[in-house]
């Protein structure tokens, strides 16, 4: 059965193959739709800040402000100042932290921004709510989801196709919403903003490196991840097939014609 979506969990777990990923992000690749929202004097919550790569471009863009990542995961909080560190920034902070219940002032922050947590969390509409009780009037709450059955790809594969319907299953009982794209604008109206712009995005991975990269790392994860671990140990598949995903998503890369695209569903919502 699925669980309830307040005890949602994160479906992908943090191992390399899942670092791989999130450490590739950046504020251009990721978060180019906020970029011209921001002034060098904000003060930015990154929640679900992840490795901090995009927490590290979005200091870089407010010299004058200050940024603060959050996430759940105390490992990976770590591994954000450490990339901080490297980087020699000096207005930045990382916390531990659940955005269903943030612990800051109301009307704390200039900016709130998410990136691929709102498919994740267990009450989206509840935590966009937090996330507006946190910004303050006239602030920005900017949210960037992922939408998977919108990605496409060729040339057909069915056993991409069964690495998606498998995603899906295995996110949705999780408590998560791997479609969560499409939704946002929806979501943002039911937590309250009134003043919601919604755009959309995409990742294209098409050169020969591009392919590797992205079916390697997905080949990976399907065997050895957090992922791959909730998939078996939930009944939705048998370690063979997860076997014959990762060789489908290997055989795809290898294709000179292979081409994939992930649509993202963008919101930026300013709170009056």
């Amino acid at each position: 059965m699925p669980k309830p979506r307040e005890t949602a969990v994160y479906t992908h777990g943090h191992h390399e193959s899942v670092l791989r990923s999130h450490t590739w992000r950046t504020a251009a690749n990721s978060a180019a739709y906020l970029l011209d929202s921001l002034r060098p004097h904000m003060k930015v919550l990154d929640v679900g800040c992840g490795p901090g790569t995009i927490t590290a471009d979005l200091a870089e863009l407010v010299p004058d402000g200050h940024v603060t990542g959050l996430d759940r995961a105390p490992e990976i909080v770590e591994r954000a100042r450490a990339t901080a560190a490297e980087r020699a920034l000096g207005n930045t902070d990382f916390a531990v932290g659940d955005v269903h219940a943030l612990d800051y002032p109301d009307d704390t922050f200039c900016v709130v921004h998410a990136h691929q947590v709102l498919q994740h969390v267990g009450d989206p509409v509840g935590a966009l709510r937090e996330m507006r009780r946190v910004v303050r009037p006239g602030g920005i709450v900017a949210v960037r989801d992922s939408d998977y059955g919108a990605m496409t790809w060729y040339p057909a594969s069915s056993g991409m196709d069964d690495w998606l319907d498998l995603y899906r299953r295995v996110a949705r009982a999780n408590g998560g919403e791997p479609d969560a794209g499409r939704r946002l604008r929806a979501w943002a109206l039911r937590a309250g903003f009134t003043d919601v712009t919604a755009t959309s995005a995409t990742w294209t991975f098409a050169t020969a490196d591009e392919r590797a990269w992205w079916s390697g790392l997905w080949a990976d994860r399907t065997l050895a991840s957090a992922y791959a671990d909730r998939a078996t140990e939930g009944g939705h598949a048998t370690a063979g097939q997860l076997a014959a995903v990762s060789a489908a998503w290997r055989e795809w890369g290898e294709r000179p014609e292979a081409w994939f695209a992930v649509l993202h569903g963008e919101v930026l919502c300013r709170k009056e």
